[in-house]
């Protein structure tokens, strides 16, 4: 089995300083901004899949958490992809209802939420999130007549972290949390988009505001455009503009100056 030490003494050999300073402004990790204090190696994402490609998933959790508390990004978004390909791989339809295959699964999923305050920039969530967390929405759980409400536990928690009390951790969990119900609309199931997006309809950062827009978007494009009109009847005179715009981008231009119209009248 690969180790962590393996896999990220492999990564700092391809370290590119030109790309690392790029990548450094791209994910705003200045004074004060969202991605503060992030140390990047300079390496692009198809680098890191290829990592992840080589490994086959031959590597344990213990080693996963290793990577996970990275202090480079990348390192810290192979072991979120590494989660993916494990989960993946027992996510078939042959393995769906396998008894073994659902307990790992449910064992996965735990182990990327007790370690999701490492998923601290958009990337990190997005990549990792809906195909994960998303796809066990949609399958069979060890809890058996109570899968349904440890899932909404699952999600509420999330959707609900105190931004107070946990800082920016809080607004990754939130993107964890929304980003997720990708994968459920995917499969015809606007319910959780629609839930969370009204949780957080309000949100007053800028990354959950295109987050929710952005879900709410595929809403009208993968399940009805008519759902998605009544959402917005119902709270686009409270959303903030970035959001509505995310949402209304697959509308007609008459039908997006409509929606921004009324944005402006309140």
């Amino acid at each position: 089995m690969y180790t962590a030490d393996e896999i990220i003494s492999y990564m700092e050999s391809l370290r590119n300083e030109a790309q690392r300073e790029v990548l450094m402004r791209f994910f705003k990790t200045g004074p004060g901004e969202y991605g503060e204090g992030d140390e990047f190696l300079g390496l692009k994402v198809p680098q890191t899949r290829e990592v992840v490609k080589a490994v086959k998933g031959d590597i344990s959790l213990a080693e996963v958490s290793k990577l996970l508390d990275s202090r480079w990004h990348e390192v810290r978004l192979c072991g979120f992809l590494l989660l993916v390909s494990m989960f993946e791989k027992l996510a078939t339809k042959r393995l769906a209802n396998d008894a073994e295959a659902t307990k790992k699964r449910d064992e996965i999923v735990d182990f990327y939420l007790q370690h999701a305050h490492q998923a601290n920039n958009w990337d990190l969530v997005d990549l990792s999130a809906p195909k994960l967390l998303g796809a066990w929405l949609m399958l069979p759980t060890t809890y058996g007549a109570e899968g349904d409400a440890k899932k909404r536990q699952v999600m509420d928690s999330l959707a609900f972290s105190d931004a107070q009390s946990m800082g920016l951790t809080a607004l990754w969990r939130q993107r964890i949390g929304m980003v997720s119900t990708w994968k459920t609309t995917q499969q015809g199931d606007p319910s959780w988009c629609l839930r969370y997006a009204e949780v957080h309809v309000r949100h007053p950062h800028d990354l959950m505001q295109k987050a929710v827009g952005w879900m709410l978007r595929e809403v009208g494009k993968r399940v009805s455009v008519d759902l998605l009109r009544d959402f917005l009847r119902q709270h686009a005179d409270e959303m903030p503009r970035t959001m509505l715009r995310y949402a209304i981008e697959q509308m007609s231009a008459d039908e997006r100056r409509q929606w921004l119209g009324k944005e402006e009248e309140r």
